[in-house]
């Protein structure tokens, strides 16, 4: 093997720089397969070169469904890229494995990081690399336009400035890559952790908003930064070339709600609950503190216990009380709820509570602002042919109209029958409920078999 143990590939589409010999790789030009749907290539339209080296894998013959890319750099504070490699294989299945490709760029311009991190992949994922389910790529520096002296928008920082124009030639060629490989492109961090078999849970949304025959440029299956974001393969062309023509306007998830509005795609399309979520401590820029997650990341398929749901709050439309109890993107609406307002759930068993999650409101609004969590014991019918039960205990209170409390079982180790949320002040905006979700001792949480 040769001693950099890389290849290289180019890419060539109209003029190209003229580039001495790369020492110890084997060199050669080739075309990239390219969609046929897209106009931008077949007119040879806005040439982007660039020369990838392959530095692990190498990508099927054969389309896949879904092309997974992720761009990583030198962390000063700790590494994620092989944490969320084994979360993104280890939570798919052998058949959604096969169906899809996940592309690595290196990104930064540490030969001696890159190396090392080679090593280390190809240790962990030589099946998957064998496979051609798994490339790794870099892209030398001469292919990058200028990374600095470049405009300040928005007054941030020169090196601020410098890390985000970056980071958008990076995404732009890691997407000029994948476009081709898959029908669908999901664009991930280096840093997340993935929902179980969030390929199926995918491909189910795309098939369903398909469905709709409304058209679509991008689905968001995370709200957070660039995580989760899915496109056409056929849009890639243009993405690519997008990014790459503004890199130093804004950073990159701005610009890819630019694209979406461009190709007519006015509204976020927001899949709940997320399918990844943010784990790094440590931001790529810089090795600053970072304490960003996502609150509707679910990791496995979750069903709480079976229960009935009451509430004597007004419903507005069909968001009926029972939606904040069950599974999916669903809601409970009231209107303005008053003083001892309340939602019920009575459970059709007796069970250990000991954990339990309450999100209210979106967006900041219509948020419940005052009101406290309680369980109770001793099923009992209301006069209102509702149940209830006969005594309860309070066990803490919602704060910016959320609450989240584990080992509840140490305190109250007992079996609980109802679980309720008592409106303690009364507000004239409206509240949406939006999660409940409980755990219990004997299955923490209870999953789906």
């Amino acid at each position: 093997m040769f001693a950099s143990d890389s290849v290289c590939v180019s890419v060539f589409q109209g003029l190209s720089r003229s580039h001495g010999p790369i020492p110890n790789e084997l060199t050669w030009q080739t075309e990239r397969l390219i969609s046929k749907e897209s106009w931008v290539e077949q007119g040879d339209y806005l040439p982007l070169n660039v020369s990838y080296q392959l530095l692990a894998g190498a990508p099927s013959t054969q389309q896949r469904y879904l092309s997974v890319g992720l761009s990583s750099v030198k962390r000063k504070k700790g590494s994620y890229l092989i944490p969320t490699l084994q979360s993104l294989f280890s939570q798919s299945s052998p058949q959604e494995r096969s169906s899809m490709v996940v592309i690595v760029l290196l990104a930064d311009f540490d030969f001696s990081w890159r190396v090392a991190t080679v090593k280390e992949i190809k240790t962990a994922f030589a099946s998957e690399l064998e496979q051609g389910q798994l490339v790794v790529l870099h892209v030398p520096q001469d292919w990058y336009p200028p990374l600095t002296g470049l405009k300040r928008n928005y007054n941030d920082a020169p090196e601020r400035v410098s890390f985000r124009s970056k980071q958008n030639i990076d995404y732009a060629f890691l997407i000029h890559y994948s476009a081709g490989l898959s029908r669908y492109y999901l664009q991930l961090e280096d840093d997340i952790l993935s929902a179980k078999n969030f390929v199926t849970t995918i491909k189910r949304h795309v098939e369903e908003q398909e469905a709709k025959k409304d058209a679509w440029a991008m689905l968001e299956f995370s709200a957070l930064g660039y995580i989760g974001k899915l496109y056409k393969s056929a849009h890639l062309p243009l993405l690519a070339r997008f990014l790459f023509l503004f890199y130093q306007e804004m950073p990159c998830d701005w610009l890819m709600s630019h694209f979406r509005v461009l190709l007519t795609q006015k509204n976020p399309l927001i899949f709940k609950p997320s399918l990844f979520q943010h784990m790094g401590t440590f931001s790529s820029f810089q090795g600053r503190y970072n304490k960003l997650k996502d609150k509707d990341f679910e990791e496995g398929p979750y069903t709480n216990p079976s229960a009935e749901v009451y509430s004597n709050m007004s419903t507005y439309k069909d968001h009926f009380p029972k939606l904040a109890w069950d599974v999916g993107e669903t809601f409970f609406w009231g209107r303005s709820p008053e003083k001892g307002s309340y939602l019920t759930v009575v459970f059709k068993e007796p069970i250990v509570v000991t954990g339990i999650l309450v999100q209210t409101g979106t967006g900041g609004k219509d948020l419940l602002e005052s009101a406290q969590v309680e369980i109770g014991h001793d099923v009992v019918a209301t006069t209102n042919k509702e149940k209830s039960c006969q005594e309860f205990q309070t066990v803490g209170t919602l704060e910016n109209g959320n609450f989240e409390m584990q080992e509840i079982d140490k305190k109250y180790s007992s079996t609980s029958s109802c679980l309720r949320i008592t409106v303690t002040a009364g507000q004239k905006d409206w509240v949406t409920i939006n999660k409940i979700r409980i755990s219990t001792k004997a299955s923490t949480p209870t999953r789906e078999v």
